[in-house]
């Protein structure tokens, strides 16, 4: 070989794989933004995979995760958004999408929350969203039935509490309610709060001096993350304070019961809907969908530890019994 055609034979090899790289197409980028722990569930990488998409594989994930503090959100979706990410998954409580939807009309959000998106200024409807936000919401307006199931396992309590989180802008449009939800079912509501996890014994153990004999713990990230459900379990257990919750996850960790929406119902869709914007749906054409499966779970385990002898109407009721 002539000494000009090997310079130019490694030339062109030098040059090669940084032009291929140079070619080679850029992922695209999901913000995942969570109010809570900013775990991603099974269901989403389910919903995302039945979409065309994998995790390091063809699309790239940044968790930006505010721990139960509402007040750093805003914060997070700007860093997001200026890494110009393709679509943000507002994921944990509808702060998350509140906080999204302040920043940006122009990058897709899809959210996943336990609240009415409309009545709290997420879209114009549920059919028509317009904009740049779509998404997923269990069913709301249960708690009326979530409290009567909870009398029924407590016929003889004095009063309920209301675990609140108030950075939670929904549980301040709910509590005005609750007064007619106390009348249908026939015991005083008490409100207590919870801003950390550090305020979840005294909010706790102030029940006592107010004669709540149990508590529904509103939904919220703060109250159902990893490590804070945990801690959360363990003080009402330490209290011996029957609880009811939203999620099913509560009663696997040891709470007493809960009734609502499947979490992994709307996980998955979730994940087809990031899916779907990815590969260019506009959010606006995307209709709001309801997670239609409700799920009634009960740990008799704990309820033998509270003394709690569970109905057998309850019992039949159960789509998931832990013993």
């Amino acid at each position: 070989m002539r000494r000009r055609d090997f310079i130019t034979t490694l030339g062109t090899a030098a040059t090669w794989p940084l032009a291929a790289i140079a070619q080679r197409p850029v992922m695209p980028v999901i913000g995942y933004l969570e109010s809570g722990t900013g775990i991603i569930t099974p269901a989403f990488y389910a919903g995302l995979k039945e979409s065309g998409f994998v995790e390091g594989k063809n699309v790239i994930i940044e968790r930006r995760v505010a721990e139960g503090q509402y007040d750093r959100l805003p914060a997070l979706v700007a860093d997001l958004i200026s890494r110009q990410v393709a679509v943000i998954v507002a994921d944990g409580s509808i702060g998350s999408a509140l906080a999204a939807k302040a920043a940006t009309a122009t990058t897709p959000i899809v959210f996943m929350i336990g609240a009415d998106p409309v009545r709290t200024g997420l879209v114009a409807s549920l059919n028509r969203p317009g904009g740049n936000v779509t998404g997923i919401t269990t069913i709301t307006g249960i708690i009326r039935k979530q409290l009567k199931m909870l009398r029924q396992l407590v016929p003889t309590a004095r009063a309920f509490a209301m675990l609140v989180n108030p950075g939670n802008p929904t549980h301040t449009l709910e509590k005005a309610g609750w007064k007619n939800i106390a009348d249908d079912v026939g015991v005083p509501i008490e409100t207590v709060s919870a801003r950390s996890v550090s305020e979840f014994e005294p909010a706790i153990a102030s029940l006592a001096n107010k004669q709540v004999d149990a508590v529904f713990v509103v939904a919220d990230s703060l109250f159902g993350g990893g490590s804070n459900r945990r801690d959360l379990i363990a003080t009402l257990a330490r209290h011996n304070m029957p609880a009811m919750f939203s999620s099913r996850q509560n009663v696997v960790d040891g709470g007493l019961i809960s009734y609502g929406g499947s979490r992994a119902e709307g996980e998955r869709q979730l994940g087809i809907y990031a899916g779907q914007i990815l590969k260019g749906a506009n959010p606006a054409d995307l209709p709001v969908l309801q997670v239609t499966k409700i799920e009634l779970v009960i740990n008799l385990k704990t309820a033998k530890t509270l003394g709690i002898t569970v109905p057998d109407e309850l019992l039949t009721l159960s789509d998931e019994v832990i013993e």
